[in-house]
C-alpha cells in the first residue's frame, strides 16, 4: 500500500534508538524526509547514517527536548513539517513517597510540556497548509495505571487529554492527532524494566522475562518494526479520518473493553 507520504517532512522526537527510531525508519522508508533527534551524539550519528544508507533523506538534531532551547532547535530544522511524532524518555519507576516536587516537575516537563510545546509550534502551520499528522508516543499505563509508573502515567495522561481536545479542533483542517500506547515492545527500556523486576524479585533475568510475558495474549513481545509501521499508517493519507484515538500496541495485554 502506498501511504501517500513521499515528499513529506517528519520530525520524530527522541529517535536515535528504540521506538522513536523505529518510527523514523518506517517514515523514511515511505519516502519522508525525516528529522531525527537525540542527546547522545554518537548514537544519533549512527541512526542518521543507517537511515541515509538506505537512500532516505535525514537531518540529525542533537537536542534535549526537555529544554526550551532543545525544542526550538528541533522546530528550526523543519518549521514547515507536516508530520510530528512526539516522544521522550520516561521517568524511572519508583515509589510515590520518594517523588519530591522536583521529580514531578521533571516528569511533567519531559512527558507533557515538551510534546505540547512542539505541537503548539507546528500545529498552526499544519492547519494553514491543510495537512498534518501528529502522533504522540505515550504509554499503555495511560489506560492501565500502575503506581510504580506514576510519574510517567500522570504526565502522559495530561498529554492524552490535551491531544483529544486538540483533535476535535484541528480535524476540520485535515490535521489528525493520535496517540500510540506501547506495552511490552522489545527495546532497551523493556530490558531495563526486566532487570529491575529480576532484582526486585531476586530471580534471574530469564525468569523475570517470563513474568513480563505472562500478560501478553500474543505470547511474545512486540517488535519496534511493528510499532513503527503502526505510526507510519497513522501518518498516512489513508488515516485522515482517524483522529483523537489511543491505539494500543500491546499484543492483547490490555484486558479492558475501551
Amino acid at each position: 500500500m502506498d501511504l501517500g507520504l513521499a515528499g513529506k517532512t517528519a520530525i520524530v522526537c527522541a529517535s536515535s534508538r528504540g521506538l522513536g527510531r523505529a518510527c523514523a525508519e518506517a517514515l523514511a522508508r515511505e519516502g519522508c524526509r525525516v528529522v531525527i533527534n537525540g542527546r547522545d551524539e554518537v548514537r544519533l550519528a549512527e541512526a542518521h547514517d543507517a537511515i541515509t544508507a538506505k537512500g532516505a533523506e535525514a537531518i540529525a538534531v542533537r537536542a534535549d527536548l526537555s529544554t526550551e532551547e532543545g525544542r526550538a532547535a528541533l522546530v528550526a530544522a523543519a518549521p514547515t513539517a507536516g508530520i510530528l511524532v512526539t516522544n521522550n524518555g520516561g521517568p524511572t519507576p519508583g515509589r510515590f513517597t520518594d517523588w519530591d516536587e522536583a521529580a514531578w516537575h521533571a516528569a511533567l516537563e519531559a512527558n507533557m510540556v515538551a510534546p505540547i510545546m512542539l505541537i503548539r509550534a507546528l500545529l498552526p502551520g499544519m492547519r494553514a497548509r491543510r495537512f498534518g499528522r501528529i502522533v504522540n508516543i505515550t504509554s499503555a499505563m495511560v489506560k492501565s495505571p500502575q503506581l510504580p509508573m506514576g510519574l510517567s502515567t500522570a504526565a502522559r495522561s495530561g498529554l492524552t487529554a490535551l491531544a483529544k481536545a486538540l483533535s476535535r479542533e484541528a480535524a476540520k483542517d485535515n490535521v489528525t492527532v493520535n496517540n500510540l500506547l506501547p506495552e511490552r515492545i522489545e527495546t532497551a527500556r523493556l530490558r531495563s524494566m526486566t532487570e529491575r523486576l529480576a532484582a526486585h524479585r531476586g530471580i534471574d533475568f530469564e525468569e523475570a522475562r517470563a513474568e513480563m510475558l505472562k500478560p501478553v495474549a500474543a505470547g511474545r513481545f512486540g517488535t519496534p518494526e511493528e510499532f513503527g509501521d503502526a505510526c507510519a499508517f497513522l501518518c498516512s493519507a489513508q488515516a485522515g479520518y482517524i483522529t483523537g484515538q489511543n491505539l494500543q500496541i500491546d499484543g492483547g495485554s490490555y484486558e479492558g473493553l475501551i
